[in-house]
């Protein structure tokens, strides 16, 4: 699997905290990825591809307002404001856009900010915050175990005076990559990865080299495609245990997997029945695998359910899906799903990242031609997807 976009988003928004750069290895070729690199050339920023590795110069950055056309592209933006803090005491960036999921209450990042010494206000879409005097270290408990607070307080905290502890922290393993690549740089942080996480701030972080974990999300995909076409398929260069969760549901659901040390094997079925499952945070059921899972029991036997624990508003797959023959109805947070349906192809249109994805499933599966508008959606997450899934047996083109 390739690099994985959530950790690498962070990750190059850390080199704002380094005094004299960061190397970053196993960077995907996503756009959200090119997007991120302009945001932090707006900020100083010095990007040079050496080899396989990426170098972010941040020996001369400045305190520039974030520009909004790059900022309003994606929601990962909302990370600047730890490290700008903890670099130049004050930051302003514009609200963050990205995803048309939900309200995403920036509130949970704030909170936990303020409890470091930061005073905001927002205006005109504006984020403005500074610092009296330095950050200081606190007891934060979150509200919610939102993986971007986590990772804001995380970033600001690992320059704060004193000891910072983040309680109800978010436990993904992006969230650990994260701090691995931080500690690397000399930061102190404990914890990361489970429920408490500790910080003893310090002075300055250096110039340090980091590989990207893999991206477990476009493993689960894969894994999720190739049991949807009872096709044999190895993902190889991912951790099954990041995975866990997924992979159980579908072994209850009748997939046949060979699972190794750091690689997946779907083998062909005698056949997938429906299951119900919620989303959870990590280590549940990913959210950024809801839509995928769901275009699956679509054409499982018997019913299934899925509630959404994470995000409103994310069933915006369901209507396409059933353009393409699904019998899916939803209420509230709940999506109750017909399965055995036979799929028939049909023009289509994406909505978000996952959801588009979840469509190019379904028109691998359907009977005839499928054509997905708003491929972009799609090159937000997935590297070359088209190359990936074509060897599962279906034609899978891209149309300029």
């Amino acid at each position: 699997a390739s690099g994985s976009k959530n950790a690498a988003l962070p990750i190059m928004i850390a080199s704002l905290l380094s005094e004299n750069g960061l190397y970053l290895k196993n960077l995907p070729a996503l756009q959200d990825i090119l997007t991120m690199k302009k945001l932090l050339e707006n900020f100083g920023i010095k990007i040079k591809k050496i080899n396989s590795q990426t170098f972010f110069d941040s020996t001369n950055i400045n305190n520039s307002l974030a520009d909004y056309d790059l900022v309003r592209k994606m929601r990962a933006s909302i990370l600047l404001l730890g490290p700008l803090i903890a670099r130049f005491k004050k930051a302003k960036i514009s609200l963050p856009g990205g995803c048309a999921i939900g309200t995403r209450p920036i509130d949970i990042h704030l909170n936990g900010l303020e409890k470091l010494g930061v005073k905001f206000s927002i205006e005109n879409g504006f984020v403005s915050a500074d610092v009296k005097k330095n950050l200081t270290g606190a007891h934060i408990k979150l509200s919610f175990p939102s993986v971007g607070a986590t990772e804001n307080i995380m970033m600001a905290a690992s320059k704060a005076k004193g000891e910072t502890i983040i309680e109800n922290a978010a436990r993904e393993p992006e969230i650990e990559d994260l701090a691995k690549c931080l500690n690397k740089m000399g930061a102190k942080i404990a914890g990361a990865g489970t429920t408490k996480i500790i910080i003893e701030g310090v002075k300055k972080l250096s110039k340090s080299e980091h590989t990207i974990m893999s991206d477990r999300i476009v493993a689960g995909t894969y894994v999720i495609a190739a049991v949807m076409l009872n096709s044999e398929f190895i993902i190889k260069k991912i951790k099954p245990d990041l995975l866990s969760t997924p992979l159980e549901v579908l072994q209850n659901m009748g997939a046949k997997l060979e699972i190794g040390n750091d690689s997946i094997k779907v083998l062909p079925s005698s056949g997938i029945k429906g299951i119900a499952l919620k989303t959870k945070p990590y280590p549940g059921f990913p959210t950024d695998l809801q839509a995928q899972i769901m275009a699956l029991m679509s054409v499982a036997k018997g019913s299934s359910q899925i509630k959404e624990m994470i995000f409103e508003n994310r069933f915006m797959h369901v209507s396409e899906l059933n353009r393409l023959g699904a019998h899916i109805k939803t209420k509230k947070d709940v999506a109750y799903i017909e399965g055995g349906r036979s799929l028939k192809g049909a023009k289509v249109m994406a909505s978000d990242l996952r959801a588009s994805v979840s469509l190019v499933l379904a028109g691998l599966y359907a009977e005839g031609k499928t054509t997905i508008n708003r491929l972009y959606h799609l090159d937000r997450g997935y590297e070359k997807i088209e190359e990936t899934l074509g060897k599962c047996g279906p034609i899978i083109t891209r149309l300029k």
